[in-house]
């Protein structure tokens, strides 16, 4: 599937599912379960290779698992590129076709600074990404703006600043600090029908009233690892204290 048919997948109201993988192996059961694209976990895959989040991993170890878990689905592949990890736009572009990506997430959050970056800035960005990817990527812009805020007080920019994203070059904008239906709602109403983002995360409105809300793309996040681990951690105990699974 090419960019051009992911980026068809984005339909609001009948949203792309996405349960983010961290390796090969968690792809795999994406595309074995039916769901047409697997998406990637920066948190995950960055505490699979041993790091934190917040582009502490190399650069190169995650494009790396990246292209591993292109090269073991035949769906398309989204990447969490974090805040592009100081590359050009052009630089990124490469990485990303070359590990076998057919879309990215890309923040607007500066990692150095741990502040978000002037709309201005991270729209400039966005365009020379859009500039060297051409169709090849489908760019979901997150906006990271309503963090730590209110979000009914950060609404006007946030939303003034997502039209900014989707008109340098942005496929679909991702508010993930946004969580209630009112708050997604306005958010999805101030974008004037774009492709929104939202993310299903414990607390969340769930996914068919998300897709109510109008979003086109639910991502999981590092939902499905943070879940995965905690069940993996009771069994953990449950076998130090002599009990076996199975």
């Amino acid at each position: 599937m090419t960019a051009a048919a992911l980026k068809a997948l984005h339909v609001p109201g009948k949203p792309l599912v996405l349960p983010n993988a961290w390796d090969a192996d968690t792809a795999k059961l994406v595309e074995a379960a039916g769901f047409p694209v697997v998406a990637t976990s920066s948190v995950a895959v960055a505490a699979v290779l041993g790091f934190p989040d917040g582009e502490h991993a190399p650069a190169d170890e995650m494009f790396a698992a990246a292209a591993r878990i292109a090269k073991a689905v035949g769906i398309p592949v989204t990447v969490d590129a974090e805040s592009g990890y100081g590359l050009s736009g052009a630089e990124l572009a490469g990485r990303l076709l070359d590990a076998g990506a057919a879309g990215c997430n890309f923040e607007d959050t500066d990692h150095a600074t741990g502040q978000v970056r002037p709309v201005a800035e991270q729209a400039e960005r966005i365009a020379a990404l859009r500039e060297a990817a051409g169709d090849g990527l489908v760019i979901n812009a997150r906006v990271d703006s309503f963090r730590g805020v209110d979000a009914h007080e950060a609404m006007a920019d946030s939303v003034a600043r997502a039209k900014a994203y989707l008109e340098a070059g942005a496929d679909c904008v991702y508010p993930i600090h946004l969580s209630t239906p009112e708050s997604i709602a306005e958010f999805v109403r101030g974008v004037d029908g774009a492709a929104v983002n939202a993310p299903a995360w414990p607390g969340s409105p769930g996914i068919a009233p998300l897709a109510e809300l109008g979003v086109a793309r639910i991502s999981l996040g590092g939902g499905l690892w943070h879940f995965a681990r905690k069940q993996l951690e009771a069994t953990l105990a449950g076998i130090a204290e002599g009990k076996l699974p199975y």
